[in-house]
C-alpha cells in the first residue's frame, strides 16, 4: 500500500492502527513469557492435592456424623445405558429395579423374537441394557472418578447429585484404565451451584483396624454411607487373565452399585475406590451381597495414573512371560534357598523376555536394580517401566544367577484381551440339548457383570428362544454355579457336566442372577 499522496488524516489513521497491533503483539509476547496468559482447560487439569500427616485424634460420637455431612455432597450417582448384542456378558451393575426391570430388557414380555429351529442358537441382536454405579467429583470442572466396569461400553452416562433426586446431567468418557479399574468421566451438563470437590488421603498410611467410611449408590440406594475398618492392605485382586492389583480390603458393606464409590478415612479424604465385593456362593439362598469383605482400589494407585486418564491413554511395559509365586515344594526343584523372587511359567516365542534369553523355570529376583520379593513385585515394576528401555534383569537358573538385558516394549491391552478370549473360547455345543451357550466366568466378565470375587462357574451368553433352558426361565448373563448339585469352575466343566446328562432327563442347576442364587430345574430335549 502507497502512502505517497494519501492525505494526512488517512495517514495519521493507519499509523494509530500499526501501533496498536504492534503492542497487542507485544504485550502477547511478555504476557507468554511471564506465564500471564490464560492456559486451556483442555491441556490440564486439577488433581486434588494428598494430605499425608499422620492420622491421629480421638473417634467420638460426631465422628462419622460429619464426615457424611461434609462428603456426602462430592459425592455422585451414575446410571448409564449401552447398546450390546445378546451373547455379550452384560448385566445390571447396581442389580436395581427388580424382575420387571429385567424382564423389560432380556425379554420376559417385550415382543416376539424371530421363531427359529429348534435347537439353533439365537441370532445376535443388540438390547439397551442398563447399568448404576458411584463416583465422586474430583475438581470444578466436572471431572469425576469412578470404576472402569462402571462406564465401559456405555453409550449414554448420567450422573446425579447429592440432594438432588430428579435431576440427572450428561458427562462423558475421558479415559478409562482396565488394570486399576479406574476411569475418569467429564460433566456435559452442570448444575448452576458450585460443584464440592474431593479431598484425597494417603492410602499407603492406611493399616488394618483403621477406621473407614464408604459412600455410594447400592441397589439404586443413592448416598447411603456405611462405616467399617480396613482389614488387610495390599491383598492381591484379579483385574484380568493373570494380571491382579494391590488393593485394600474393608468390611465397610459395600454392595452392587457402590463401585466406583469413595472409601474415606477419618478425616474425610478419599483413599480409595470401592470396586468389589467377595461373597461366599456356596449355598442355596445364601445370596450375593455384602458379608464383610469388600475391596477398593488404593487412591495412590489411581493417582499415579490420572495424568493418563486426562490424556486418553495410559503407557505401560511388559516383557512377555507368565510368573508365579513359588511354592514351598517348588524350592528343592528350582535348588533354592527361600520363596523370593517370581518364577517364570510361560515365555511367548518373539517377545522381549524369549529374545533376551528368559526361559520357563527361571526365577526372576531383580529387574532394573530393584529385588523382586514376589511375583506381583515384578509385575507392578515392569508395567511402570517406559517402553523402549533396556532394563537388567537376573535370574536363578539351576540354582546360579545370571544377568540378561531386556528391552521392555508397550503393553497392549486390547490385543492381550483378543488372544486370551481365544484361548478362553467354548464350542457352541456347550449346553446341547438344553439350548444354551457357555463362557468362562473371566475376571473382566465377573466385573462386568458384579459377581462377587472368588466366584466360579460358567456364565450363559446365549439362549435359544426355543430351547428348554429359556422355558424354564434361564437367561443371558446367568451364572451357573452348580449342576445336579456339583460345582463347576468354567464352561468346560459344566458344559460336561450337562453333556452326560441323558435326553428327556431332568437336570438341577443353582444360578446367580442380579446378585441372587436361585435354582432352576430344565428338561433336556
Amino acid at each position: 500500500m502507497s502512502l505517497i499522496g494519501s492525505s494526512p488524516r488517512k495517514t495519521t489513521a493507519f499509523y494509530v492502527v500499526l501501533i496498536a497491533l504492534a503492542s497487542l503483539v507485544v504485550g502477547m509476547v511478555i504476557a507468554s513469557r511471564l506465564d500471564l496468559a490464560p492456559t486451556s482447560s483442555a491441556q490440564t487439569m486439577a488433581i486434588p492435592a494428598t494430605n499425608s500427616s499422620p492420622l491421629s485424634g480421638p473417634i467420638d460420637a460426631t465422628t462419622f456424623r460429619n464426615i457424611a455431612k461434609t462428603a456426602s455432597p462430592m459425592v455422585v450417582s451414575i446410571r448409564t445405558e449401552s447398546r450390546q448384542r445378546t451373547q455379550d456378558l452384560s448385566e445390571f451393575f447396581g442389580g436395581q429395579g427388580g424382575d420387571d426391570l429385567l424382564d423389560r430388557f432380556f425379554g420376559g414380555g417385550g415382543g416376539a423374537a424371530p421363531q427359529q429351529r429348534r435347537g439353533q442358537p439365537q441370532q445376535p441382536r443388540e438390547r439397551t441394557t442398563m447399568a448404576a454405579g458411584s463416583g465422586f467429583i474430583i475438581n470444578k470442572e466436572g471431572y469425576i472418578l469412578t470404576n472402569n466396569h462402571v462406564v465401559e461400553g456405555a453409550t449414554k452416562i448420567e450422573v446425579q447429585f447429592f440432594d438432588e433426586d430428579d435431576a440427572y446431567y450428561g458427562a462423558k468418557v475421558v479415559g478409562r484404565d482396565p488394570l486399576t479399574d479406574s476411569a475418569l468421566i467429564q460433566l456435559t451438563e452442570k448444575p448452576s451451584r458450585p460443584l464440592t470437590e474431593a479431598k484425597f488421603g494417603d492410602s499407603s498410611q492406611m493399616e488394618p483396624g483403621d477406621w473407614v467410611m464408604a459412600i455410594g449408590n447400592p441397589f439404586g440406594l443413592a448416598h447411603t454411607v456405611s462405616v467399617g475398618v480396613i482389614s488387610a492392605t495390599s491383598r492381591s485382586f484379579p483385574v484380568a487373565e493373570q494380571r491382579s492389583a494391590n488393593v485394600l480390603q474393608t468390611d465397610a458393606a459395600i454392595n452392587p452399585g457402590n463401585s466406583g464409590g469413595p472409601l474415606l478415612n477419618v478425616r474425610g479424604e478419599v483413599i480409595g475406590i470401592n470396586t468389589a465385593i467377595y461373597s461366599n456362593s456356596s449355598g442355596l439362598g445364601g445370596g450375593a451381597g455384602n458379608i464383610g469383605i469388600g475391596f477398593a482400589i488404593p487412591i495412590n494407585t489411581v493417582r499415579d495414573v490420572l495424568p493418563g486418564l486426562r490424556s486418553g491413554k495410559i503407557t505401560r511395559g511388559r516383557i512377555g512371560v507368565s510368573v508365579t509365586a513359588i511354592s514351598p515344594e517348588e524350592l528343592e526343584a528350582l535348588n533354592l534357598k527361600d520363596r523370593k523372587g517370581a518364577l517364570v511359567r510361560t515365555v511367548p516365542a518373539g517377545g522381549p523376555a524369549a529374545t533376551a534369553g528368559i526361559k520357563p523355570g527361571d526365577v526372576i529376583v531383580e529387574f532394573n536394580g530393584k529385588p523382586v520379593v514376589k511375583s506381583d513385585d515384578l509385575v507392578q515394576q515392569v508395567v511402570r517401566t517406559t517402553p523402549g528401555t533396556t532394563v537388567p534383569v537376573k535370574v536363578i537358573r539351576a540354582g546360579k544367577e545370571q544377568t540378561m538385558n531386556v528391552k521392555v516394549e508397550e503393553l497392549d491391552l486390547d490385543s492381550e484381551a483378543n488372544r486370551q478370549s481365544s484361548n478362553n473360547a467354548t464350542p457352541d455345543d456347550t449346553g446341547a440339548g438344553f439350548g444354551i451357550t457357555l463362557n468362562n466366568l473371566t475376571p473382566d466378565v465377573a466385573r462386568r457383570l458384579e459377581v462377587p470375587s472368588g466366584t466360579r462357574g460358567a456364565v450363559v451368553s446365549e439362549v435359544d428362544p426355543d430351547g428348554p433352558a429359556a422355558r424354564s426361565g434361564l437367561r443371558p448373563n446367568d451364572v451357573i454355579l452348580q449342576v445336579n448339585r456339583q460345582p463347576v469352575s468354567n464352561a468346560n466343566e459344566a458344559g460336561q457336566a450337562l453333556r452326560a446328562v441323558a435326553a428327556g432327563r431332568t437336570v438341577g442347576m443353582l444360578i446367580l442372577r442380579n446378585g441372587e442364587e436361585q435354582f432352576v430345574t430344565i428338561r433336556k430335549q
